[in-house]
């Protein structure tokens, strides 16, 4: 599939699901205004990913926030296994720490297949972190910082989102997805 391709089955999922679900209450504005910086891998090893992904948030947090706010990447070959992809995640979190980043980027997680621990495969909440292609979500704190600000109680939106993902139901949140990729 074809990086076009792949930013705008992306662009539906934030656009129809994160957004239009309200997963995330703070997609909506810099989605709105073209500040969402869509970065499509072209690796294909775990490696050739990790090096990427490095060279994405050095990129990302260069640009300035008035061009780019949060970005997603997208890595649609490489990472079909969960596990190699939290090992990848957790690689990742470690570099920016160790890039001394901490404070100023940090990552979110989605993957098609995305597990909770504690949640059964076939548990809805899953989807609260599924996605159509394994990506990670590069979150510049400052401005989330600004935006916790005004949103009352941001510590109850996983709860929230878990009970919509079981309200909707399995069917319903597994269509969602699938309409993503079937908009295109």
């Amino acid at each position: 599939m074809d990086s076009t391709a792949v930013i705008r089955i992306t662009e539906n999922w934030v656009r129809d699901v994160v957004v239009g679900l309200n997963l995330c209450p703070f997609a909506s504005a810099p989605l709105q205004a073209g500040l969402i910086r869509f970065s499509v891998c072209a690796g294909q090893t775990p490696e050739e990913i990790y090096r990427a992904l490095l060279s994405e948030m050095g990129t990302l947090v260069n640009l300035p926030e008035t061009e780019v706010e949060t970005g997603l990447f997208i890595a649609p070959e490489g990472l079909d296994a969960f596990d190699d992809y939290l090992e990848l995640l957790y690689s990742a979190d470690e570099a920016i720490a160790e890039a001394g980043l901490g404070g100023v980027l940090q990552l979110a997680s989605f993957h098609p297949n995305y597990r909770f621990e504690e949640a059964e495969e076939d548990d809805p909440a899953n989807y609260t972190n599924r996605s159509p292609f394994p990506m990670f979500h590069l979150i510049r704190e400052e401005p989330m910082a600004r935006a916790l600000k005004h949103y009352p109680n941001p510590e109850q939106i996983p709860k929230r989102n878990v009970e919509k993902m079981r309200e909707l139901g399995l069917d319903e949140v597994r269509d969602q997805l699938q309409r993503c990729r079937e908009k295109t």
